[in-house]
């Protein structure tokens, strides 16, 4: 990849990064495909971790792969798995194989995952993660020990602008980023008026945000999310525009919808990019831009 993440998000451009998720066994073989679909697309690719508490491949595998294949990691880190000892030694060993990336995550609760008689640890949060980050990267380690060589890193956060109430997210997001936080890459959403308003009071803070973007790909699906997602909320008319697609056509309606909120959300300055959720479906990212007038790395 020609450029860093970091320069990426410097450079004032309109920023696309997108996501994959490991496979739950050994066989690596649909990531990789997903990841030389995406590498010179977009600029960063994160690698979920656990995502809702389901054991897979670790993040930091992925973001390997990633690396192999010549593209650019962000690596997740939950601190649901791992106390602060295992999180840093995971910092360390991403450093030195070239991960330069790193969103911060408290995690997702337990009992919603494959594993419910796991123990959650959340020693630290994602806020605390951060400042871990910052800390090791001054050369000292959370004991106060001096380390043998500091980490650097480009770190970032998640918000949740549909959430209701608001506030509490509104704190959180200013936490992370007097913690440290370069970037912001949101939960999913729809409501292009509501997400407006937040960008309003987020501009007064110097971090780049990035509207995440869920690909829908029935009404089924919308209306599921509605109901069983905290702070994502698809207005109706989304719902019913899928609702109306042909048998068989509503992914393409999905594809439709997202690309043209992400072509409403460069075109009209909202925000500074975009992350793209195709949640199993990376061969339609390409797709996905082409809806939104954007050739790769915007």
């Amino acid at each position: 990849m020609a450029q860093s993440f970091k320069e990426a998000l410097n450079s004032g451009k309109f920023i696309i990064s997108s996501e994959i998720g490991p496979p739950k066994g050994t066989n690596l073989e649909k990531m990789r495909h997903h990841i030389d679909i995406l590498k010179d697309l977009v600029d960063g690719i994160n690698v979920t971790d656990h995502q809702s508490s389901v054991m897979r491949f670790p993040s930091i595998g992925g973001c390997l792969e990633i690396k192999e294949h010549g593209g650019e990691p962000i690596l997740q880190m939950t601190c649901r798995d791992r106390n602060q000892m295992a999180l840093q030694a995971e910092l360390l060993l991403a450093h030195t194989r070239g991960i330069r990336n790193v969103l911060c995550l408290t995690g997702d609760a337990i009992p919603i995952g494959d594993h419910k008689e796991a123990k959650g640890v959340f020693e630290l949060d994602s806020v605390q993660l951060l400042r871990t980050i910052r800390l090791m990267e001054s050369g000292k380690d959370m004991g106060g020990n001096d380390l043998d060589g500091a980490v650097e890193f480009c770190a970032g956060a998640i918000v949740t602008p549909e959430a209701n109430p608001i506030e509490p997210q509104l704190i959180k997001f200013e936490k992370k980023i007097e913690a440290g936080a370069e970037f912001i890459q949101t939960q999913a959403i729809y409501d292009l008026e509501n997400f407006g308003k937040f960008m309003d009071y987020a501009r007064q803070f110097p971090i780049k945000i990035l509207a995440g973007i869920v690909l829908l790909v029935s009404a089924r699906m919308a209306k599921y999310m509605n109901e069983n997602v905290p702070g994502i909320f698809v207005p109706q008319n989304l719902i019913d525009e899928l609702a109306s697609a042909p048998k068989g056509e509503a992914i393409n309606k999905g594809i439709e919808i997202a690309g043209r909120m992400i072509a409403t959300l460069k075109n009209d300055s909202i925000c500074d990019g975009v992350h793209i959720m195709a949640i199993g479906r990376e061969e339609v990212v390409p797709d996905i831009l082409a809806a939104a007038g954007i050739n790769g790395h915007a």
